[in-house]
């Protein structure tokens, strides 16, 4: 391993050494409108607790704050709020629209940037963007409702509020001195022309602990409460004493270094302002939005004036000068000091310069410094994007003791079906806004960029989704907290595998423990797909909606109009390439324990049969694949036994090719009993092994290695050319998720006199299936690609230059699929690139993300982005997966500077 001081760090945290991770950048961007935060009868989460309650009402789960830091359970927060004298309540938390204002789904209306991050949050940055004017609630609010699906979402910046550059930048670094004790600068810079007001007030508080009623503490609470108080007369000055039964004591100290005084220290309660929200008496005389009402309202009795609680701020009053800046510090530390600033400056330049060492030593030499800029912004944007996730289901569904009854749909509704689920965890979120809770598939992508800076966690991630308190006793992996059950594409055994070779090759020695254990969970998790998503026994699936929304003329996850079911051309291929997972970490856990021979020949002979259903006759002499067209299609199973093939073409006909692996010469000879298991095989089912319609594992290839595959050679080239024709699939920046083709000729399918219509659409959904979040007709998602250019790696790896296809490029159009895979991975990564005009593809348009010297070096990754001109859209933090660009980067960007 790398011997930088970060990478000590973190073998000392694996070491059990220091707790180096203890605290970290866990705290949410939003817990309003969420699942957990739901008492509603219905399950309107965005309705039973809105933004408007969020400065007043105590959270039960979890906490919300801008650039917030916690404990690893979340008992001490720390989260930045502002008030630039113009806004009708503190900017505590950001805003965004709910799923049904917004015109396309939720959608953060802020801008926020992830700049740094180590992976021990050793060092962190980030940066927020604040209007001098008074922020436009309302306007955003209306203007998004106005707006409907074939309009573009109405943005904070439309607005022109930071036309003039009438804004503040204001940047947040954390550096920790130690574990347990936590330095914190906040920059604030006037962009603007003239001198601007700006109150800031770091805020520290204790997640409400106390308001359940659980005298015990079941996990996450704890008997007894905190407390913090104002201490004074020593030579620090003012600061505050924490004192937390669980947590132990802590100190904040507040410094302003430009010697105009330290800030006034407030206090109230983190409880629930029962009197603003539902007319009832409160149970504390100060409650939780008491800095807004004292701050803006003026109101002098809404803070302790005997200076303790369980929720304090450090009110800075700053005049910033045009043009100019202000500094603010902080410390939060276990230990008491008499000086606690005196080593804060050489501290802080300290862990900057580790992290700088600590990139050196990961990334490439040879990329350039645009590609680097991106690399370490996506992995800071990863790290940021932890989070502290507490949902016990019993809990959820029974309510609380101190709280008012559950409504009694609550035992039939949603996630009745996972009360053993009990999360209390560090768990990396797609988005901390707009998905701040962990979908299943989305995680196996994040831990793939993770495992470059932090395999261990990485791994964790991976094994917490198949611990018993998380899968489902019946196998099936919890999908995300709106519907546990709903079924996601089963990519964990991949990532598991992926991220156990990256981790060996960091260490020089692999972590079989890991795999192996991976392996069992992953066989119970096989065999409900089996069992739940086979509805015939003919190894054809039927996975729902399998996480691509609404990319079908049909909602898969909803009964059909015409009755039946589909035959899932993607969820029998993503069953084919499950199996050859399993298959692959099968094989490489036999060669120290031979008894796993036995489970690869189970694989092996699973997969031929999935492939042989998907490619070959199976029912009334019919097949997923179209021999006219050359392409998979979705087949419509109508009740009569009838078979209507679905002839859309989407990502659904491409995921047949994800379904490859090639073994090695070599091994197979080294796993005797594995070969002989092939061998009879070969000899008594000649039925399933001589099918001309899969690749044959039979036939050696380049160096002898041999090919599992779906497809056969001539199946391969043909779905091939629509995939690379920039007609259809082929974007400048990746593959589209629907063919161009469908842009003039709509694809229809008429049930009762209704149409049901999907064609090509490039940017954001014209659906309202999936609270308007249905943009699988068309845009550039990053996983699916990032797994297309590993498949076509793996064909490359067995036919070599002895199959090359027509791809264009700027230097000639006929590629062998390594140099296919490495076209997408340039195509992918020039969507942050800046091109010959200096201007970065997923900023479109956007003349200030394009030109200002204040917003062109902040990279926001977006959840996807526009199929022809390659604009991010969707969520704007999704650095889960869209953060594969860093893995990109790191396995092919020097190869075409």
């Amino acid at each position: 391993m790398t011997n930088t001081a970060e990478h000590q760090r973190l073998q000392d945290h694996l070491d059990r050494k220091a707790n180096w991770k203890k605290w970290g950048p866990y705290v949410s961007e939003r817990a309003w409108g969420t699942v957990r935060e739901d008492y509603s009868a219905d399950g309107s989460a965005w309705e039973y607790f809105p933004h408007d309650h969020a400065r007043s009402r105590a959270y039960r789960w979890g906490e919300d704050g801008i650039a917030g830091i916690c404990d690893r359970h979340q008992y001490i927060c720390l989260a930045l709020s502002l008030w630039n004298h113009h806004d009708p309540i503190l900017k505590e938390r950001l805003f965004g629209l709910t799923g049904s204002q917004g015109n396309h789904g939720e959608d953060v209306k802020e801008y926020y940037f992830y700049l740094d991050a180590t992976p021990t949050h050793s060092y962190l940055k980030m940066l927020y963007k604040y209007p001098q004017a008074a922020y436009p609630y309302a306007d955003l609010v209306a203007e998004n409702g106005r707006r409907g699906f074939n309009d573009f979402e109405y943005e904070l910046s439309d607005t022109g509020i930071f036309d003039g550059d009438r804004y503040f930048d204001v940047f947040v670094e954390y550096a920790k001195a130690d574990t347990d004790d936590m330095l914190v600068s906040i920059t604030v810079h006037n962009r603007g022309p003239k001198p601007a007001p700006l109150d800031v007030l770091p805020t520290i508080w204790f997640r409400n602990t106390w308001s359940s009623g659980y005298e015990a503490g079941p996990m996450g609470d704890v008997p007894g409460r905190p407390m913090l108080r104002l201490v004074d007369g020593s030579n620090a000055g003012p600061h505050i004493h924490l004192a937390h039964p669980a947590a132990g004591d802590y100190f904040l100290f507040a410094d302003r270094p430009d010697d105009k005084g330290q800030p006034k220290l407030l206090f109230t309660d983190n409880d629930t302002n029962s009197q603003r929200l539902f007319g009832r008496p409160n149970s504390s005389d100060y409650v939780k939005d008491a800095f807004h009402r004292h701050v803006i309202g003026g109101e002098a009795d809404a803070v302790n004036p005997a200076g303790e609680g369980t929720k304090a701020a450090a009110w800075y009053r700053c005049q910033v000068p045009a043009h100019g800046s202000c500094t603010l510090r902080l410390r939060l530390s276990a230990a008491s000091s008499d000086t606690p600033f005196d080593d804060f400056e050489t501290t802080l330049e300290r862990r900057v310069a580790e992290a700088d060492a600590f990139y050196a030593a990961i990334q490439r030499t040879d990329i350039n410094p645009d590609q680097r800029q991106i690399q370490r912004q996506a992995l800071a944007g990863m790290i940021w994007t932890k989070q502290f996730f507490y949902y016990n289901v019993e809990q959820w569904l029974k309510g609380d003791p101190a709280q008012p009854e559950v409504p009694p749909s609550r035992a039939s509704g949603r996630n009745h079906e996972w009360e053993h689920l009990n999360n209390f965890d560090i768990i990396s979120m797609p988005d901390k806004w707009e998905y701040p809770w962990y979908a299943a598939w989305d995680l196996a992508f994040h831990a793939i960029p993770l495992a470059l800076v932090d395999a261990a966690f990485a791994k964790r991630q991976l094994t917490l989704m198949a611990r018993e308190w998380y899968m489902h006793p019946n196998g099936a992996l919890p999908a995300y907290e709106w519907k546990l059950g709903d079924v996601n594409p089963p990519v964990h055994a991949w990532a598991a595998w992926r991220t156990y070779k990256i981790d060996a090759k960091q260490q020089g020695r692999p972590d079989t423990q890991f795999l192996e254990g991976m392996f069992h969970k992953l066989l119970m998790n096989f065999t409900w797909w089996v069992n739940k998503k086979d509805g015939e026994g003919r190894n054809v699936f039927q996975g729902g909606f399998l996480g691509l929304d609404n990319i079908s003329v049909f909602d898969r996850s909803a009964p059909l109009p015409t009755g039946g079911h589909i035959d899932q051309s993607d969820g029998t291929a993503w069953m084919g390439f499950y199996c050859l997972e399993l298959l692959k970490i099968a094989l490489e856990l036999a060669t120290d324990d031979p008894v796993y021979q036995d489970t690869a020949g189970k694989f092996f002979e699973h997969f031929l049969r999935i492939a042989r259903a998907m490619t070959g006759d199976y029912r009334n002499g019919l097949s997923l694949w179209d021999e006219e067209d050359g392409f998979f299609y979705d087949t419509l199973h109508l009740p009569d036994g009838s078979f209507v093939p679905l002839k859309v073409r989407s990502l659904v006909g491409l995921m047949p090719l994800l379904a490859v692996e090639t073994l090695e010469h070599d091994l197979i000879e080294r796993l005797p009993v594995f070969k002989r298991r092939l061998n009879w095989f070969f000899e008594n089912r000649v039925y399933l092994r001589d099918s001309g319609d899969v690749a044959c594992v039979k036939d050696p290839g380049e160096q002898s290695r041999r090919l599992l595959s779906i497809v056969n050679r001539d199946r391969l080239v043909k779905v091939l050319g629509p995939m690379l024709d920039e007609k259809e699939f082929l974007s400048p920046y990746g593959i589209r998720s629907v063919s161009k083709f469908h842009q003039d000729r709509p694809y229809t399918f008429t049930v009762d006199g209704v149409h049901h219509t999907i064609d090509y659409q490039p940017a954001e959904s014209q659906s309202g299936l999936f609270g308007g979040n249905s943009n699988w007709r068309g845009p550039i998602w990053f996983p699916i690609n990032y797994l297309l250019i590993e498949s076509l790696q793996k064909y490359h790896h067995y036919y070599g230059d002895s199959l090359k296809v027509e791809c264009p490029t700027g230097s000639g159009s006929m590629l062998n699929l390594g140099e296919v895979a490495t076209e997408l991975s340039r195509r992918l990564i020039n969507l942050f690139l800046r091109d010959g005009n200096g201007h970065r593809p997923i900023y479109g348009g956007q003349r200030r993300f394009q030109d200002d010297p204040h917003w062109r070096d902040y990279l926001l990754f977006h959840e996807y982005f526009h199929g022809d001109n390659g604009a991010g859209l969707g969520a704007s933090h999704q650095t889960g997966w869209t953060g594969l660009v860093a893995k990109l980067i790191q396995q092919s960007g020097g190869w075409f500077n």
